[in-house]
């Protein structure tokens, strides 16, 4: 019986509050507030338990596998990223490139508008997710800022994504916006 107590023990993750980080659980939420902003997630389908004791997140999977050490140790990932984010945040980088025809790269309110792509008469769009992740352009490069790496990497994936290039031979058209820096701190 104790070894199977010291199993869970060690399966068992913390993470660490610094003192400028709030955070709090409501239900299966997770909100950590900093200088920043907000990070809110939710670990409803996570099959562990996470409480918040003595300025430290602590993450009890349910069971003793190898799997439960795999969910713990992602959401401690998951936790880890978000304090990171309302105290450094997070900047991804993505790079404008053209040989044929000029694109022009617009941001207008929750959309990233891809001119110009090809000579196309309309515009590409890419969502931009979350609130406080922030878009702009910066000459030949478009900057995507923000607190909460979810949001900041799947914006710029959509920015990437949204200038895929179908029926063409790739390494001969390299047109496009490509992702080229990832960064912590904005």
């Amino acid at each position: 019986m104790a070894t199977s107590t010291n199993q869970a023990a060690a399966l068992m993750a913390e993470v660490a509050i610094p003192a400028t980080v709030k955070v709090t659980k409501e239900g299966s939420f997770l909100t950590v507030k900093g200088k920043l902003g907000t990070v809110k997630k939710d670990f409803l389908k996570l099959p562990a338990t996470i409480t918040i004791e003595d300025n430290k997140v602590v993450i009890k999977p349910y069971g003793t596998r190898k799997r439960d050490l795999a969910v713990t140790n992602t959401a401690r990932s998951i936790v880890t990223s978000m304090v990171k984010g309302v105290e450094k945040g997070y900047t991804y980088k993505v790079k404008i490139i053209f040989a044929h025809f000029p694109i022009a790269v617009k941001v207008k309110g929750k959309d990233v508008h891809v001119e110009n792509f090809f000579g196309e008469r309309s515009a590409r769009i890419a969502k931009i997710q979350g609130d406080a992740t922030k878009v702009e352009v910066q000459g030949e490069d478009v900057v995507v800022k923000g607190p909460s790496l979810e949001d900041v990497s799947q914006t710029a994936a959509n920015i990437e994504q949204c200038t895929k290039i179908k029926d063409k031979d790739q390494r001969v058209f390299l047109d496009g916006l490509y992702v080229f820096s990832r960064e912590e701190g904005m």
